[in-house]
């Protein structure tokens, strides 16, 4: 992203229209109560689009697909099914988020931004393939730094791209969790095991194998410090897609909705190109794991919804964008009640008070 490109990601901060938002919500509050956490999301809204009636239209969940190369050492297979699987099922109303989407009002697109296989074309299908998945990172860069670099302007290509203003991102892919966490630690100087998506049925020997692949792959990469640098050192395509959409969509003031821990790890890399890409997105989550409260924590943030999933990423999008219209609409649907205006005539009694929208 050059200098200029940069620029156009302006923050949100403004005191101002800020006040002016909290007011018109407040006033909300005081005839019918308070709406807890609504609230504070429509104050966030309304500064993305710098407007006091935010409006949606046209909405994206995009789901990142690509293979990694460090799954040839036996991690990172959710469920047993290769990426390529995982597509064709999004792709054909066999996963929830696919049919949540479309129940929701998204529009469901999946991103071959390097899936191993070659996909048949779908309507619903983006073929922006930067290779036919990364290398294992345990014994080579990931992905060469023209390919990242690469992946990144796929990104600013396909957001540029969408008619609307709000994209939902989410990965998909065996290994993209794992390649997330090992980008989340170095980026942090956190611990890897923080990062890591393990639940309670996780096997003890399949957490230490996995910690073990991951330590190895960090000390092979140990000078991979600047983003791009580490991007390409520890993967994947999906990554580097979403950095550039992330970018591109915040300089259009787009909402940006964050599902899982890749979309995490890309949003930490497109912060670090220019931060105030981070004021435009909001959280959500498909899955209780702890590497994605850490992840979370990184931004200060929570997510919308916590309903105690293990799902693929995009599920909790789908299931958060409900929540995310009723907060818009208590600044653009909501009428205002008019000052009410009480008057006493001794042959009519008490008059209604007049409401005006």
């Amino acid at each position: 992203m050059t200098v200029a490109q940069q620029s156009l990601i302006s923050p949100t901060a403004n005191p101002e229209l800020e006040k002016a938002l909290r007011d018109r919500v407040d006033r909300r509050s005081t005839i019918a109560g308070g709406l807890g956490e609504l609230e504070p999301l429509a104050v966030r809204l309304g500064l993305v689009q710098n407007s006091l009636t935010p409006r949606f239209r046209d909405p994206v969940l995009a789901l990142f697909a690509a293979d990694h190369g460090i799954v040839v050492d036996g991690v990172g297979a959710p469920w047993g099914r290769p990426t390529k699987d995982l597509v064709q099922m999004s792709l054909h109303a066999q996963l929830p988020v696919s049919v949540f989407s479309r129940l929701q009002g998204l529009h469901l697109t999946v991103v071959d931004c390097g899936v191993a296989d070659n996909l048949p074309p779908h309507a619903r299908l983006l073929a922006r393939k930067v290779a036919h998945g990364t290398r294992n990172a345990r014994t080579a860069h990931a992905m060469s730094l023209e390919q990242a670099h690469a992946g990144v302007r796929v990104g600013m290509e396909i957001a540029d791209n969408l008619p609307g203003n709000v994209l939902a991102c989410a990965a998909l892919g065996q290994g993209s969790a794992e390649c997330a966490a090992l980008v989340l630690a170095r980026l942090s100087d956190q611990t890897v095991r923080d990062f890591v998506v393990s639940g309670p049925t996780m096997r003890q020997d399949d957490l230490v194998h996995l910690l073990d692949v991951l330590h190895g792959v960090l000390a092979r990469h140990r000078d991979a410090r600047e983003p791009m640098d580490v991007l390409a050192a520890f993967g994947g395509h999906e990554i580097a897609v979403m950095v550039g959409a992330m970018l591109v969509a915040a300089s259009k003031r787009s909402l940006i909705i964050v599902d899982g821990i890749a979309a995490c790890a890309a949003l930490k890399l497109a912060s670090l190109i220019c931060a105030p890409v981070t004021d435009y997105a909001v959280f959500c989550r498909s899955h209780v794991h702890r590497g994605l409260d850490e992840a979370l924590a990184l931004f200060r943030a929570s997510a919308l919804l916590e309903l105690g999933m293990d799902s693929a990423d995009g599920t909790g999008a789908a299931l958060a964008w409900p929540m995310i219209r009723a907060a818009a609409a208590l600044l653009t649907d909501l009428h205002e009640v008019a000052e009410a205006r009480v008057a006493l005539r001794p042959d009519l009694g008490t008059q209604l008070p007049a409401l005006g929208a």
